[in-house]
């Protein structure tokens, strides 16, 4: 008797490249539905020292770069903000939004948004190129086998500390100096040390992404974050500070616990994982094949080579943070300490140059992925929309009072963050509109400025137009399996979140 065999047919959840695309035509078609508008801009000249205004209609006034001229515009920004490059990008004057002509994009430009938004995604692609170029020559010498194989043996036991501490590391890091973009540098090499310790690649992106960007929703000091959306709202950066700490603190236990129970059902039961599916070619892809159970010796050479690995990436936060770097200049400190790597690693020039390219080749489609986000936010700022969107949600606010208009800019700022994916874009574009209406309702400007941080933060876990489908792709995992994994931190902050505004409304 034959008995036939049901064949399965799995659903697979669409890759990031059609997630974008999807996404792409969706604001192609909203440039047809929203109605078209802009505010007045406001930037510096540092050539003549002065501040030009450009209008919705296009036309550019000039005026002195002076205290009074700001507060003529009604924009209650210290002058010095603008003149020692802390504010960099157009500014929105409030009060000036016109409703312009229809600007629609069409499905032809869906090609060029797309190579528009790679064009202007240079530098972190470059930088991205370059590290996986660097990863590829060290994989090359067999140090982090060497390292990894050193580092399982010594953590038997004590597996998840290793994780608690690189939760606290990210964490620091993003509420100090904003490190997201930046953390894609540690999968390549934190990834190994996470599956040799037993873990799946959902605990790599907790303890790297989920953690550096709960930092960054916390941020305390971070420039590119709260100091630039302090300033544009007017305040200094110390206000606030007190509860956006202690914000940090409970969000941190909160992901450390989060990770931690995770990581005791996974142990208990391996099929538990969110992606036990794919560890076999996940674990094939960042291991290479290599077993942990075969000794490679941790030679002299092997360790300066993961030390000079090592000092690139307090190198990189120590220049984003104190030297005035970005992309550029940390793609340079990569690639020089790759040239010195390959200098003393014994390697033949053909075999070196060969790792490299294999190693960059690797993070092409990442690379790609950036480009096409990017695309997205030029069709929404090309189809004149995004300050529409702004004006709306000003409106929506407008008027409401107390602890209902802290936590209602929360969830604006949520769903803006959807439309501009960018901290200091968002900052600078919202916070000259926003922070006033803080004004009218008698509150203090921190209050919008922290609504700002949690409330966009909250949706950054989730856009795809940010750096959550960069991070996936990297890792090669499933949005829809993200999002089963994310959505309880989602839900926490902005309930925490609600809870804190509420808390400082009522302290008043």
């Amino acid at each position: 008797m034959l008995i036939a065999k049901e064949s399965k047919r799995t659903i697979q959840f669409p890759t990031a490249f059609t997630i974008l695309f999807i996404i792409m035509i969706v604001a192609i078609g909203l440039t047809w539905v929203v109605p078209a508008g802009s505010y007045s801009k406001l930037s510096y000249s540092s050539g003549d020292n002065t501040l030009q205004v450009a209008s919705p209609f296009g036309d550019i006034t000039t005026v002195a770069a002076t205290q009074s001229e700001l507060k003529k515009l009604d924009i209650n920004i210290d002058i010095d903000q603008f003149i020692n490059g802390t504010i960099r990008k157009p500014i929105a004057i409030p009060d000036t939004y016109q409703q312009l002509e229809q600007s629609p994009k069409g499905l032809g430009d869906i090609a060029v948004s797309m190579v528009e938004g790679t064009i202007e995604g240079a530098d972190i692609i470059v930088f991205i190129l370059i590290l996986g170029g660097m990863i590829g020559v060290i994989n090359k010498t067999g140090a982090f086998n060497a390292g990894l194989i050193t580092l399982s043996e010594k953590t038997k036991g004590r597996e998840f500390l290793f994780v608690a501490l690189v939760c606290i590391v990210m964490a620091l890091g993003g509420t100090t100096c904003g490190l997201e973009e930046e953390a894609v540098a540690f999968y390549p090499i934190l990834v190994p040390i996470f599956l040799a310790l037993g873990f799946d690649s959902i605990v790599c992106v907790g303890a790297i992404f989920l953690a550096a960007s709960i930092g960054t929703a916390f941020s305390t000091i971070n420039p590119f974050s709260v100091v630039i959306a302090s300033n544009a709202a007017g305040i200094s950066f110390t206000e606030g500070l007190g509860i956006r700490s202690f914000g940090l603190v409970v969000g941190t236990i909160t992901v450390i616990g989060y990770l931690y129970w995770y990581c005791k059902k996974i142990k208990a039961d391996p099929s538990f994982s969110y992606t036990y599916s794919d560890r076999e070619s996940f674990k094939e892809r960042f291991l290479k094949g290599k077993s942990l159970e075969e000794k490679v010796p941790f030679t002299v050479r092997r360790k300066i080579i993961l030390f000079l690995f090592a000092i690139a990436f307090p190198m990189m936060v120590w220049g984003v943070s104190m030297g005035g770097w970005w992309f550029p200049q940390m793609a340079a400190s990569f690639l020089t300490i790759a040239i010195i790597i390959i200098f003393i690693s014994g390697l033949k020039e053909k075999e070196a140059v060969e790792a490299f390219t294999q190693g960059a080749s690797e993070l092409v489609a990442v690379s790609l992925i950036i480009g096409m986000a990017r695309g997205v936010n030029i069709v929404l700022e090309q189809g004149m929309i995004s300050d529409t969107i702004l004006a709306y949600a000003s409106d929506l606010v407008s008027g409401m009072h107390g602890s209902v208009f802290a936590v209602s800019q929360m969830f604006v700022f949520f769903l803006l963050g959807l439309v501009v994916p960018s901290s200091s874009g968002l900052a600078v574009l919202s916070m000259p509109i926003m922070a006033p209406l803080a004004d009218t309702v008698g509150i203090p400007r921190d209050i919008v400025v922290s609504a700002y941080n949690w409330g966009q933060y909250a949706m950054l876990f989730l856009a795809p137009t940010g750096l959550v489908l960069v991070t996936l792709q990297m890792l090669d995992i499933p949005f829809n399996k993200w999002v089963k994994f994310v959505l309880p931190i989602v839900i926490f902050l902005l309930v925490f979140g609600s809870i804190l505004l509420t808390a400082q409304v009522m302290m008043l």
